[in-house]
């Protein structure tokens, strides 16, 4: 009798084995922390749906996308210099200077492509001007940033008199980019879609993602293998600066004018709470694009459900801030970071 169940046993023990493997690789591939944001999205979207059923409507989700476009960009690219461990609090002026800017030139040349390319331009230049000065200034990049975030935003407010310029609501290129669709999503979607693979695609698979990685997690370390930190911080903080610039025009679309601060204003919290959601660390050298996207998800989400609901747009405030202590929380936890004052 013994040997029978001690032999059962046995048998059992090898499918024991082969389910936690299994376990194990599929937490490899999705990782823990976007498990756990899966999670918090499935709960949060069948509460929300069960107290509306309007949410689970297409119309709706396409809004949901469309609205979360713009703050996912900046978010992904957030995400890469938090990777190297800077942070980037101008990203939200940056959009709303170079919104003014495509306008105006697109109201002055009468080509949206001209407006275009030049909010392109300001971007690099707003970017190189944030590395140039964190490098060569040797200045922390949030007192740096933090600096250049007022300078943008005053910038936006002092080319644009504090008002919103021009008029690109006839305009089919800024039109088609607003309330255009390819396949039936619209082109908003797209946009973050398209940055937020390539991002991917370069920091998964590219001798460049992995350097990012690198200095992150040791910036010694990586200076004595031979990576041009310089050069990578620049480069980092000028495709902030890009894309930075993609969300502008995302928001002169939208609105159809030249924003100087309003739809840009509070980008750049919401940028750093969806990457530090995300699973970022705030020391750089760890996290993904897949996980900020899921955190920006669940933030629209959020966003959306306390819209559909109708409860005060003060509360989503509040909860992006609960949200952000929660991520900075875990993540100080999880690196075994001893609290202050304690033994």
């Amino acid at each position: 009798m013994t040997s029978t169940t001690d032999t059962r046993a046995e048998a059992e023990q090898p499918q024991e084995r082969r389910s936690r493997s299994r376990l194990r690789r599929v937490l490899d591939v999705v990782g823990v922390q976007n498990l756990s944001l899966l999670i918090a999205l499935g709960i949060l979207v069948a509460i929300i749906g069960s107290k509306n059923s309007n949410f689970f409507f297409v119309s709706n989700m396409k809004t949901i996308g469309t609205t979360v476009s713009v703050v996912g960009v900046l978010a992904v690219v957030q995400t890469l210099v938090m990777l190297i461990g800077g942070l980037d609090i101008s990203v939200g002026s940056a959009a709303g200077l170079t919104s003014v800017v495509s306008a105006m030139v697109f109201t002055s040349s009468h080509s949206a492509g001209v407006g275009i390319l030049v909010a392109l331009g300001v971007g690099v230049l707003t970017g190189l001007f944030n590395g140039v000065v964190i490098i060569y200034g040797r200045v922390n990049a949030v007192i740096a940033t933090l600096a250049t975030y007022a300078g943008y935003r005053g910038l936006a407010n002092l080319v644009s008199n504090g008002r919103a310029q021009g008029y690109t609501g006839t305009d089919s290129t800024f039109v088609f980019i607003a309330r255009g669709a390819i396949a039936g999503i619209p082109t908003l979607i797209w946009m973050l879609v398209v940055v937020a693979l390539l991002a991917h695609l370069l920091l998964r698979y590219t001798d460049i993602g992995r350097n990012v990685y690198a200095m992150g997690g040791n910036a010694t370390a990586s200076r004595l293998a031979g990576i041009n930190l310089n050069r990578y911080v620049i480069g980092c903080y000028v495709t902030a600066g890009v894309v930075a610039a993609i969300a502008g025009i995302m928001l002169t679309a939208r609105t159809g004018s030249g924003q100087p601060t309003s739809g840009s204003q509070g980008l750049e919290l919401q940028s750093i709470t969806a990457a530090a959601l995300g699973g970022v660390s705030l020391q750089g050298g760890k996290g993904s694009i897949p996980g900020t996207i899921l955190a920006v998800l669940l933030l629209g989400v959020l966003q959306n459900g306390l819209t559909i609901l109708n409860v005060n747009s003060f509360w989503q405030d509040i909860a992006q801030g609960f949200l952000l202590v929660i991520a900075v929380v875990i993540q100080q936890r999880r690196r075994g970071v001893r609290a202050i004052g304690l033994p």
